[in-house]
């Protein structure tokens, strides 16, 4: 197993003769930028650290690592966008949390970042990792914004890796 592969990652080719690319976790050099959203702070925080812990651990260094706040989720593309098209960065990720309430503005808010967060990696080619979370209380957040922030630094890594193989 190469360095800082999870344990499911599989090594060598699949097919003889075919050129396969392997799942490469290897953050020394790869350079991102994370936006963090501030509405359900706690939650935010949650998933900030977990990414930041895991992008250090994938070898990362914290002077290459940029963490840029703004108020909610719809505010998270632009920024994105802004970030994508400096070239600053290897990758990008977008945290935060949209939580369920009485009205419609949670389908409003969760499609309409999602999308925005979709269309900012397509149109500057740049990876962006999404986790922002869409539930439906406050307890599953908080159950899965640990692993959704370690997930996306590990996202934001092999992608940033792929890419630089695959251009």
């Amino acid at each position: 197993m190469q360095r800082n592969q999870p344990e499911n990652a599989r090594q060598g080719t699949r097919y003889d003769g075919i050129d396969e690319i392997d799942p490469n976790f290897d953050g020394t050099g790869v350079r991102v930028g994370i936006v963090m959203a501030r509405f359900n702070l706690d939650i935010c925080e949650g998933l900030l650290s977990a990414c930041t812990d895991e992008l250090l651990r994938l070898g990362v260094a914290k002077g290459d690592v940029r963490i840029v706040t703004v108020p909610g989720a719809l505010e998270i593309p632009l920024v994105l966008q802004t970030m994508a098209r400096s070239g600053k960065y290897d990758s990008l990720v977008a945290l935060g949390a949209v939580i369920r309430g009485e009205t419609y503005h949670f389908e409003l808010v969760s499609n309409e970042m999602g999308a925005g967060v979709t269309r900012v990696g397509l149109d500057t080619g740049l990876p962006i990792a999404n986790g922002v979370l869409t539930t439906e209380d406050d307890d599953q957040a908080i159950a899965r914004m640990r692993e959704k922030g370690a997930d996306c630094a590990r996202a934001a890594v092999e992608m940033a890796n792929l890419l630089k193989v695959v251009r």
